[in-house]
């Protein structure tokens, strides 16, 4: 069985990534979305979900800021996590270089807070950017990631093998190795995560048009490995302000028709691929606990 999560990153960040997201979930042409606490959109995106409580809605764990035009501060306001002007860094890199490991953890906890506070009934998290990964200098905040997941019994967006057709994932150094070590905490702490992983561009490549895009997208549907594979989009409805301020605003719109597209339901269905989300990752891929893990746990919680 072939079973696909296409999850909706960035809920919360502005009026035209919610309008998009909100109406997508609405018609059921996505599995789930992840929410931001931190930016300017989040208490709009909160209301949605508190009156669509069946709605599947994460947590999307922020620690960077990168738009020029939309910027945020953390909540917890501790001076690592912000650059000059006051808000959450702009890049990976500067966020894994000057963050302070105690300021990260403590602001993970309270954007799990906020969302609780809010209302939110969530069945999943994920990170904003990939800022917890140590993808640019090694700097890693997964273990603490996956201890806050088990504490709340929260799948988590990582994967147990490299797709080789995904470009990205599968052109890191020593991936699967480095993943193996990952999953195996988050399989000793009892997180459940999917099988694969697939990324796309997250910009506009050179010389493509909407219909280029649709083509690969759905060219890629006829390829997915089996088991449960995730996906993530960032749809944005198209809005002036969009256009002046949001880099590669037209893939935004893309995604977005993409999902409401006849072509691309049709594909999932003449593909054979079943449109799932993180409920079912929690009730069938959670690997059984090891008899270690009471230990870790320990561990963790003193940390």
């Amino acid at each position: 069985m072939k079973y696909l999560i296409i999850n909706c990153d960035d809920f919360g960040q502005s009026a035209s990534m919610n309008a998009a997201i909100m109406h997508l979930l609405e018609e059921r042409k996505v599995s789930s979305a992840t929410i931001m606490t931190p930016a300017p959109a989040f208490e709009e995106a909160a209301a949605w979900c508190r009156k669509h409580p069946d709605a599947p809605n994460g947590l999307h764990l922020t620690f960077t800021s990168e738009f020029e035009a939309l910027r945020w501060p953390s909540l917890t306001r501790h001076p690592s996590l912000h650059d000059e002007t006051g808000h959450m860094h702009r890049t990976v890199k500067d966020f894994e270089i000057s963050a302070n490991p105690a300021a990260v953890k403590k602001e993970m906890k309270a954007q799990f807070e906020a969302a609780r506070k809010a209302g939110l009934r969530l069945t999943h998290a994920d990170n904003h950017m990939g800022s917890l990964y140590g993808l640019e200098t090694g700097k890693s905040y997964l273990p603490a990631v996956l201890w806050q997941c088990a504490k709340r019994g929260l799948p988590f967006r990582l994967f147990r093998c490299v797709d080789p057709d995904d470009r990205f994932l599968a052109s890191i150094p020593n991936v699967q190795a480095t993943l193996d070590k990952v999953i195996a905490l988050a399989d000793t702490l009892g997180v459940a995560v999917p099988d694969y992983l697939i990324s796309h561009p997250f910009h506009t490549e050179e010389g493509e048009t909407y219909e280029s895009f649709k083509r690969s997208l759905i060219d890629r549907l006829y390829r997915l490995p089996e088991g449960v594979v995730e996906t993530y989009i960032h749809p944005g409805a198209d809005d002036p302000w969009m256009q002046l301020h949001i880099p590669y605003w037209e893939k935004r719109v893309w995604e977005y028709k993409l999902m409401l597209d006849d072509d691309f339901g049709h594909a999932l269905r003449d593909a054979g691929v079943t449109l799932t989300d993180y409920r079912f990752v929690k009730a069938n891929l959670k690997r059984p606990r090891m008899r270690s893990a009471a230990s870790l746990l320990r561990r963790l919680s003193k940390r």
